[in-house]
């Protein structure tokens, strides 16, 4: 995702054997009709719903899907790893590609892709050939985001393209997974997996006409694909690949127990060394390695990933506590209606107060909510429920909608300040932080709660002995359930047991998840005492240099 570069880069000089003349620029873009700016808007939303939900039906519904397919839980998130190994890294080289053959010609003929790989998915039936499909989809979708995010920028004139929007179109990307939550129960009822990619079909067909009927505000063509760009790229995709496969895997496998996940990240490490090395030689790289490597890109990276390390709450926190406690997707409807209506009244408000002079603020009211969320649903227990985490969960919807289009508008005021051709080198940290950041805050929150329950449920276990007249009368509590079915006293004391143990097994994890939920909310408020720290500093050194007496210069 990213502006038009194209719409700032001069066009070629006259020939030397022509009169001379001044260089030849883009006529300047009139602002768009109102007409123009809702249907651009409603292209957008309906091209980021087509690639979200495309993206998150299965990752929302594997428990559901792997009976379709007739594999495990662990066999069916290869699913998940096959869509994000190319997903994680294509935009980076489209970006070229869109600059040098035209937007016109590219969300076509992506449209075409994507569409023959939602048709593929209607003639899956088996494991091995829906792993081949989704990685064709993850290769497939990545240019959809990207349609969405220049429509929603076409909507708006070029005063409002970084506030308003910046601001909508990653509202629209934040709301898909959300989205898929609420559509995908009824659509598994009518047909199993089939009728949701039917669904992506559909959506498919409507953004191909939409598109060809809305063309893009064009941009000027320049030829910038090279020959080492086929080098690096590869080697890129490589890296970020294994890694996100690795990312999405390694908890089912275990970190330290299958021999393949350090193969991979070792391979992800070399091959991203050798895209580095090559990079750094060139005049007109893929990758500016030196700025990547600057003190403010790094700060910039550090912000992003942070964020999506403590936004992981909400994209596995609650959802995952839900799902202890035995509750699907189905039962939780009201509670992800409400997070879609408070992230969109996010992107609104950070539309309206989105400048350079504000982001401090935006960053530090995003945190706040973000850890007050968090606190609150640290205080789970197996009574708590979907109506329960109204508040909470908007909260954290309402600031992580705030968070984002901040850092993104730092990060695209810094690479235009160096030239376009920098485009390419920050949607690598956008990418990055984004794709492979928000795999890294499920993997470590995930991660968490597995080394969290182990513990809770050692200490539990060891204080449920027969010798405490408690736990024997809580046994036999339990044992009653099955009462009229077994008169063996033996093997009803064993179902008692067993029933115990789950329920031991049930609180370990509760509290498993509250450790996390206060983890993320300690992690937000050390961040905003650091952002507040580092404003007080600013303004500190500011009011001491403007005391500071003027030196006169000498004669």
């Amino acid at each position: 995702m990213t502006t038009e570069p194209g719409r700032s880069t001069p066009a070629p000089a006259a020939a030397p054997t022509s009169p001379p003349a001044p260089p030849l620029s883009p006529a300047p873009l009139a602002d768009p009709t109102l007409r123009r700016s809702i249907a651009c808007i409603g292209a957008s939303v309906l091209l980021w719903s087509t690639q979200g939900l495309g993206m998150n039906f299965v990752a929302s519904n594997t428990v559901q899907i792997q009976g379709a397919l007739g594999a495990t839980l662990t066999e069916t998130n290869w699913l998940i790893a096959a869509y994000m190994a190319p997903n994680v890294s294509l935009t980076l080289i489209l970006t070229k590609v869109r600059t040098q053959f035209g937007l016109r010609r590219f969300a076509l003929l992506s449209l075409c892709i994507f569409l023959f790989a939602a048709i593929l998915h209607l003639f899956v039936h088996d494991l091995r050939s829906a792993v081949a499909v989704r990685f064709l989809a993850g290769m497939a979708s990545s240019p959809i985001s990207t349609l969405g995010f220049l429509y929603m920028l076409d909507a708006f004139p070029a005063a409002r393209k970084m506030s308003w929007g910046l601001s909508l179109a990653l509202t629209c990307s934040a709301a898909t997974p959300t989205l898929a939550r609420l559509l995908s129960p009824a659509l598994l009822d009518l047909g199993q997996w089939h009728e949701l990619y039917l669904m992506e079909m559909g959506l498919a067909l409507i953004s191909f006409a939409v598109v060809y009927l809305l063309p893009l505000t064009p941009i000027v063509h320049s030829k910038v694909l090279t020959r080492l760009d086929f080098i690096s790229y590869p080697l890129i995709a490589l890296s970020f690949g294994l890694l996100a496969v690795v990312l999405v895997l390694g908890r089912y496998y275990w970190w330290f127990e299958a021999p393949w996940i350090g193969w991979c990240l070792a391979i992800s490490i070399l091959s991203l060394g050798i895209a580095v090395a090559i990079e750094f030689q060139r005049e007109t790289p893929l990758l500016n390695v030196r700025w990547l490597m600057s003190r403010e890109i790094l700060h910039l990276t550090a912000i992003l990933l942070l964020f999506r390390l403590v936004l992981s709450e909400q994209s596995s926190g609650a959802i995952g506590l839900f799902q202890t406690v035995g509750l699907l997707n189905e039962q939780s409807a009201d509670l992800y209606g409400v997070i879609l209506l408070a992230s969109v009244a996010g992107g609104l408000t950070c539309g309206a107060l989105l400048k350079p002079a504000h982001v401090p603020a935006l960053h530090a009211v995003a945190l706040a909510c973000i850890c007050v969320g968090a606190y609150l649903d640290s205080q789970a227990t197996n009574l708590t429920r979907p109506a329960n985490m109204y508040f909470s969960q908007a909260l954290i919807a309402f600031g992580g909608a705030l968070f984002l289009p901040p850092s993104l508008l730092t990060g695209l005021t810094a690479a235009l300040k160096r030239g376009p051709e920098y485009i390419t080198s920050f949607i690598v940290v956008f990418l990055f932080t984004q794709s492979v950041g928000g795999l890294l805050g499920s993997a470590f929150f995930s991660t968490f709660v597995v080394l969290r329950e182990q513990f809770h449920s050692s200490y539990l276990v060891e204080r449920l002995t027969l010798s405490d007249p408690l736990v024997v009368e809580r046994v036999r509590q339990l044992a009653g359930a099955y009462g009229k079915v077994l008169t063996d006293s033996q093997l009803l004391n064993a179902e008692g047991l067993a029933l115990l143990a789950q329920q031991a097994t049930r609180e370990a994890n509760i509290l498993a998840y509250n450790d996390i939920f206060l983890l993320i909310c300690g992690i937000a408020g050390l961040a905003l005492c650091g952002l507040v720290i580092h404003l007080l500093y600013l303004n500190l050194r500011q009011a001491i240099d403007g005391q500071r007496p003027s030196v006169a210069a000498p004669n």
